[in-house]
């Protein structure tokens, strides 16, 4: 199931049209899709971008994906222990760079790469990028005793990072060959596993009438503040006009939510400190 299939699913289940997800989940992993619903679609784009993943990796075996929907490049037995391993991740934190895989969506001289991927086409100088991991950890207790063993690793990382990457550059490291044999999103935008729902759960509150109890207001999610406002200060943002403000809530030029007396979101504002003004950028009225 892709992403896209998800938004469709959720789309029938909530009755509802306008709705997206905040960050796309690869069909061969599970884990955390943000969903958007309504006028919390234009709030994607402000979304925390920080993900975590739970990958396992296969040793002593390659795939052109670098992962398990691709063919087996090379198999080699291989034996090791927890202490290489924990070792060896060592070089994974920071800013790294990594070598986009073949079969990914990433532009090259003009097509996207799974094209050539599709066609047979070899690219010896497939294109890289830097991606930042915050850190890096191996989960399980490796058996030394067998070959070709799954480790776990649970990784925090930026966006765009690849964790199919990081198990073929650790394959290439320990001179073994290594692909992604699962995956699972834990955290994304702030919203981890173990507070999600499946498609039959949500399904299932929805006909019992209690979709209000697994909605999350923006608030929780972006971390700006909030200023309420009054009627006058609405008119005007709803013609996205700016307003001044008699006091100086904020330290510094800022993002905003602006509120009404309900604590309803009317708009995101920007706060410019110098001129002491709030300027809407995006309005829901």
């Amino acid at each position: 199931m892709t992403s896209h299939d998800v938004v469709a699913r959720m789309r029938k289940i909530l009755n509802i049209k306008k709705i997206g997800h905040g960050g796309t989940l690869d069909p061969s992993a599970t884990g955390v899709l943000p969903i958007c619903i309504n006028k919390a679609t234009r709030l994607t784009q402000y979304l925390q971008t920080d993900k975590q993943y739970i990958a396992d990796i296969t040793l002593g075996i390659t795939t052109t994906s670098y992962d398990s929907d691709g063919e087996i490049t090379s198999k080699q037995d291989y034996k090791t222990d927890s202490s290489i391993i924990i070792e060896a991740i060592k070089d994974f934190t920071g800013e790294i760079i990594q070598e986009v895989p073949l079969t990914s969506a990433t532009h090259y001289k003009g097509q996207k790469l799974y094209k050539y991927a599709q066609k047979g086409i070899e690219i010896e100088d497939l294109p890289t990028k830097t991606v930042t991991i915050y850190n890096i950890e191996l989960l399980n207790q490796v058996n030394t005793e067998e070959n070709n063993p799954t480790i776990k690793l649970k990784i925090d990382c930026g966006s765009g990072t690849y964790i199919r990457s990081i198990a073929n550059d650790l394959g290439k490291k320990l001179g073994c060959g290594a692909y992604m044999s699962a995956l699972q999103r834990t955290k994304s935008s702030g919203l981890t596993i173990d507070t999600s729902h499946t498609l039959e759960e949500i399904a299932e509150i929805v006909k019992e009438n209690k979709t209000g109890s697994i909605l999350i207001s923006p608030h929780d999610l972006i971390d700006w503040p909030y200023l309420k406002i009054g009627f006058g200060q609405i008119e005007r943002i709803s013609k996205g006009q700016f307003f001044k403000l008699t006091k100086d809530p904020f330290n510094n030029d800022q993002k905003v939510f602006l509120i009404n007396k309900d604590n309803t979101i009317i708009a995101i504002g920007e706060y410019e400190k110098a001129e002491q003004i709030i300027k809407p950028k995006i309005v829901f009225i």
